[in-house]
């Protein structure tokens, strides 16, 4: 199993870019399918993006295609998510998450191991 950490998440004005990051332990980290996914208050948590676990097959969601960068570092055990042109509806609680026996990797209950999150709040 893996311990994910995820860190970056600030305020930022919309329009604005900042850079999350995932920090990985366990060796298994270089064969499991990492996500990032987000919740907003009342809302349900739901997909951003996930990455294959050699990097060949990343899948963006709708909200977020164009204007997000998903990357994996399986030597050094990181993600990182890259979000451009910020809105306020990207406002949410980001998680890191892995997937050990991925069916596709775009539903939440396919994933199972979590980090704590980490805020983001977009300004109008």
């Amino acid at each position: 199993q893996v311990q994910l950490h995820e860190s970056g998440g600030r305020l930022v004005q919309a329009g604005g870019s900042l850079s999350l990051s995932c920090a990985a332990s366990g060796h298994k980290f270089s064969t499991y399918t990492m996500g990032w996914f987000r919740r907003a208050p009342g809302k349900e948590r739901e997909l951003v993006v996930f990455i294959t676990w050699n990097g060949d097959g990343v899948f963006y969601s709708t909200a977020v295609k164009g204007r997000t960068i998903i990357s994996r570092d399986n030597t050094e055990n990181t993600l990182t998510l890259q979000m451009n042109s910020l809105k306020p509806e990207d406002t949410a609680v980001y998680y890191c998450a892995a997937d050990s026996a991925p069916l596709g990797g775009w539903s939440v209950y396919e994933y199972d191991y979590w980090g704590q999150g980490t805020q983001v709040t977009v300004s109008s």
